[in-house]
């Protein structure tokens, strides 16, 4: 059998493990490609193979600069933090406590010295930057209109033409990574989504006799489904979501 590579490949996946073409699934072709895209929306929403931690970088523009917004790509679902933005000039000056200390320090390390002063000193200032010169920015990131807002002062923080680095999760598209209609959970949810389409389908038949003496049995396909789905949806929220107040936006 050959493993879905597309939404056609998994439709047809779906169709054959419940029972076709030996049993005919009483489903119009649009209410497939609903139930289709409908399981792939929960599959990227809550299953953490879906997504993948990315960088974007982001080319200032003079636009961003006076609406405080970034534009963010489609297929990002959630923005985890904007990369330290450092001034212009290198920190170089005489003045500066971490050009001090690499030259004052440095030279002990090697085999005259060790790391552990060097790396207890590193700690602390890290400590310091947290709590009186953090860099971190406050953001909020808008998924349906693609934007991020960063709180900062855009006019002197940046200049045209600079970039800004975003730490965020992004969609595995399935058009160009086509492994994503083979996954295990996908394909599990996406046939008891439509089983559950097809019992709805017969429930206007229930109890109608046909000849020979069968009947409908609508009811109990759904039924079915529905407990099929409400198992999915439990185990795919315990053992593959990515933790509660993972992510900022």
């Amino acid at each position: 059998m050959a493993k879905p590579n597309s939404r056609a490949t998994l439709i047809d996946y779906c169709l054959r493990n419940l029972g076709a073409p030996v049993i005919e699934i009483n489903v119009d072709d649009d209410q497939l490609d609903d139930r289709i895209d409908e399981a792939l929306q929960f599959y990227q929403h809550y299953h953490a193979d879906a997504i993948e931690k990315v960088f974007l970088k982001h080319q200032v523009t003079q636009d961003d600069i006076d609406n405080g917004l970034i534009s963010i790509p489609d297929l990002v679902t959630d923005v985890i933090r904007v990369l330290p933005i450092r001034d212009h000039s290198a920190s170089a000056s005489l003045f500066d406590v971490k050009y001090q200390m690499h030259l004052n320090d440095m030279y002990s390390l090697g085999y005259m010295g060790n790391l552990l002063e060097y790396t207890m000193a590193k700690q602390y200032l890290s400590t310091l930057d947290v709590l009186i010169d953090s860099d971190d920015k406050f953001v909020s990131f808008d998924r349906h209109r693609n934007q991020l807002r960063i709180d900062m002062d855009w006019v002197n923080e940046v200049v045209v033409g600079s970039y800004i680095v975003v730490e965020a999760y992004r969609i595995i598209d399935p058009a160009t990574f086509t492994d994503v209609y083979n996954d295990y959970f996908l394909k599990k949810y996406a046939t008891s989504l439509i089983k559950k389409q097809w019992g709805a389908n017969l429930l206007k038949f229930e109890g109608m006799q046909m000849p020979g003496g069968v009947t409908f049995n609508g009811r109990q396909l759904f039924d079915d489904a529905v407990q099929e789905l409400e198992r999915l949806e439990e185990e795919v929220r315990l053992n593959w979501e990515q933790p509660v107040d993972f992510y900022i936006g």
